[in-house]
């Protein structure tokens, strides 16, 4: 599998597994039939509600288009990077510091999705406003994935994204939020100099450290926090950023 070095923002560098192009177009087909379905039950349950059936430019179809609409930038927004069909074929967006996507940058994505995934092109070819061959456009996503050496689609390229490929299930403990038992008492204030984007790669560098079992890459990870922010810790490399982790999160909700 295809591995890229991404700067975590401490001047040192992690391989993140790319997500192969097949995986992507899987996890695009679930989540075309996870809209498929929701058009077709709204549907159905408008029409029972409202005792009428649907006409072409029906006032109902409005209601119904939002959800597609705001289906990608949404999910990704609140998942930390993934849809249904992402979840499902363990893959996610991260951006090329290896950190969380911020709103931005969903949206990016989101928007150059019209020239990733052109579809309005066939309409187009079938109503003779542009010549068949050009067919070939609605493909340009894929073909951009294929040639990219970090198999970005347009959208991640225009946004600075990149979607890597995760053998443990995604969940809620895959953002920066750690839960902080009560009583907990924190060591380092000094984490609160760091910034969310700082956070976010320490998250995900220290679930590469436990998959990996690579505790040189937790110590040299911790070396250069603690020179960073002036900081002593006795406590061991891992434990020391887990730690971290934990002292940030309680600060922010003081």
């Amino acid at each position: 599998m295809l591995t890229v070095k991404l700067d975590t923002g401490f001047n040192i560098e992690v391989d993140f597994p790319i997500s192969p192009i097949y995986r992507r177009l899987f996890a695009y087909f679930i989540d075309c039939m996870v809209l498929y379905f929701y058009w077709w039950l709204s549907g159905i349950l408008l029409e029972f509600l409202t005792n009428k059936q649907f006409d072409q430019l029906d006032w109902r179809n409005v209601l119904r288009i939002l959800p597609v609409l705001a289906y990608y930038p949404l999910l990704e927004m609140l998942t930390n990077g993934q849809t249904v069909g992402k979840k499902i074929l363990g893959i996610r967006v991260i951006t090329l510091e290896g950190g969380q996507a911020s709103i931005s940058q969903y949206l990016l994505r989101w928007i150059s999705r019209t020239i990733d995934f052109p579809t309005w092109i066939f309409f187009a070819i079938y109503s003779g406003a542009l010549p068949w061959y050009s067919s070939v456009l609605a493909f340009s996503g894929i073909a951009c994935s294929i040639i990219s050496n970090k198999s970005q689609r347009i959208g991640d390229i225009i946004a600075g994204t990149i979607v890597i490929f995760t053998r443990s299930k995604a969940s809620w403990q895959d953002t920066v939020f750690t839960q902080v038992e009560s009583g907990y008492k924190p060591r380092y204030p000094q984490v609160m100099q760091m910034s969310d984007k700082d956070l976010n790669s320490l998250k995900m560098i220290i679930e590469n450290v436990k998959k990996n079992n690579n505790h040189d890459l937790a110590f040299r990870i911790s070396e250069r926090i603690k020179s960073k922010l002036a900081m002593q810790a006795d406590q061991d490399a891992l434990d020391f950023l887990e730690t971290l982790l934990k002292d940030y999160n309680y600060y922010s909700t003081q």
